[in-house]
């Protein structure tokens, strides 16, 4: 059981890491090269351990954790060193006729102290990928993992104060109450990964300083098929997608919408192709993830069994002692269950059959902007739904992959979020772009003094 941080700990480390920030250490680019790499060093050292503490907390195999987790992280560091040159140097920029001689430059300033708080479902990529944006631009960073993963975040916190001086980076642990006091503090910018409601929270707290935020967040992401689509690709890309962390993801497909002619067709490829991936009994597998909690568990699990559940099921096998939920489809269920209204975050997906795009569009256009949308048939088609319709992120005739691509922004829109990371737009999520402008003393023009014996004259030149 994972300990609270004391409060006066926390204070502590807030004023430490503010102090530290203020003797400008952390801005040097050098120094920040240097932290990259002790990071890049510090995971490779720690990576059985991390292996170890996922496959303990949610069953994550070794290879799925490389794969969604650890080598998102390194690649987002070699991407950083290679590029924070570049990033953080001063920008010259044109300057209008009315201002000459002057020069125009923009220089990128990190923001200050940093709090990142952190969700349970990928605990070390969305941790660790913004320190990442944080040491490249600049900050201190204060790390706040999540208690529903304790062995991962003990692993992090080990590695984290193994690496790095505490006024510098540092990790704090808990639940909720601690969140209320890293929240009440003050800080340079805040970034929040997690659910819209706890978003809410998180603004709110933010806006007492006018702290800068970065939220990612969630929602229901929705996926069309039309008739025209290829279903057995269909299939198996978003059999994939809602296996990953088994459904427990926040751009993971929530909920199809389904040509009706093709229904039948794509569901039964739909299991053909999960017992491709996971083999005949999932359970079994070492490539399936399990629910985080019990609390968790029961939540999903109602969906399919429970007082909340609605639609035709198919699947539903559950073990609570391991808090197993096989994969799972619920045919057409009613559009105002708890299945079709909240962020699923598991292995069940609603299947619903529409009459016509337009229906379905219409349908997605109807509720909050998702985190991700998701597209199988005719290009013309996906591009015209992706124009017609708002999300954070989208995929043609794909699923997930669009979090992997460092050189396309990731975040969500509205309800799934504000601001966005990856690449160069981590260090800028941490940066402020400061306009410098530099007037040499020997010329003064008179035309912009009072009482503007040149004004008719400037008026023609502009």
């Amino acid at each position: 059981m994972m300990i609270n941080t004391d409060s006066a700990r926390i204070q502590e480390l807030n004023r430490f890491q503010r102090e530290y920030y203020a003797t400008g250490v952390t801005r040097d680019l050098r120094f920040r090269k240097v932290m990259l790499r002790k990071l890049l060093s510090a995971i490779k050292q720690w990576e059985k351990p991390l292996y170890e503490a996922l496959w303990t907390d949610l069953h994550k195999s070794e290879q799925e954790a490389f794969l969604t987790e650890v080598s998102l992280v390194t690649g987002e560091i070699r991407n950083h060193l290679k590029h924070v040159s570049g990033w953080a140097r001063t920008k010259c920029k044109s300057t209008p006729v009315q201002m000459l001689p002057s020069r125009s430059r923009i220089v990128s300033e990190p923001l200050g102290s940093a709090l990142i708080i952190a969700p349970w479902n990928y605990p070390v990529q969305l941790l660790l990928n913004p320190l990442v944006g944080a040491i490249s631009a600049g900050c201190t960073a204060l790390l706040k993992p999540s208690p529903y993963v304790p062995n991962v975040s003990r692993v992090i916190e080990e590695m984290i104060s193994a690496t790095f001086d505490e006024r510098y980076i540092a990790v704090i642990q808990g639940n909720r109450e601690v969140n209320a006091q890293l929240l009440s503090l003050r800080w340079d910018i805040i970034f929040f990964t997690g659910s819209p409601a706890l978003g809410r929270t998180v603004m709110a707290a933010a806006a007492k300083n006018l702290t800068p935020v970065v939220l990612e967040l969630g929602g229901k992401s929705p996926c069309f098929v039309t008739a025209d689509a290829d279903i057995k690709l269909a299939a198996k890309r978003l059999a994939w997608g809602k296996a990953l962390n088994a459904g427990q993801t926040c751009i993971a497909p929530d909920y199809v919408l389904i040509d009706k002619k093709i229904r039948n067709e794509f569901v039964d490829e739909y299991f053909c192709q999960v017992h491709a991936l996971l083999g005949e009994d999932p359970q079994q597998t070492e490539h399936f993830v399990r629910m985080v909690s019990d609390r968790a568990f029961e939540r999903v699990k109602s969906y399919i069994d429970g007082p909340d559940a609605s639609g035709t099921v198919l699947g539903g096998k559950t073990d609570s002692a391991t808090r197993y939920i096989e994969p799972t489809v619920v045919l057409d269920p009613a559009t105002d269950s708890p299945v079709m209204t909240t962020e699923i975050f598991g292995p069940v997906l609603p299947v619903c059959s529409y009459d016509s795009l337009d229906d379905a569009v219409a349908f997605v256009n109807g509720r909050e902007r998702p985190l991700a949308l998701y597209f199988f048939g005719k290009l013309a088609d996906g591009k015209s739904v992706v124009r017609r319709t708002s999300s954070g992120g989208a995929c043609i005739n794909d699923t997930i992959m669009h979090i992997v691509n460092e050189k396309v922004p990731f975040g969500g829109v509205g309800n799934s979020g504000m601001g966005h990371y990856h690449g160069k737009l981590s260090f800028d999520a941490f940066t402020h772009e400061r306009a410098v402008i530099i007037t040499p003393r020997q010329l003064d023009l008179p035309f912009r003094y009072m009482p503007y014996k040149l004004y008719r004259l400037f008026r023609i030149i502009l």
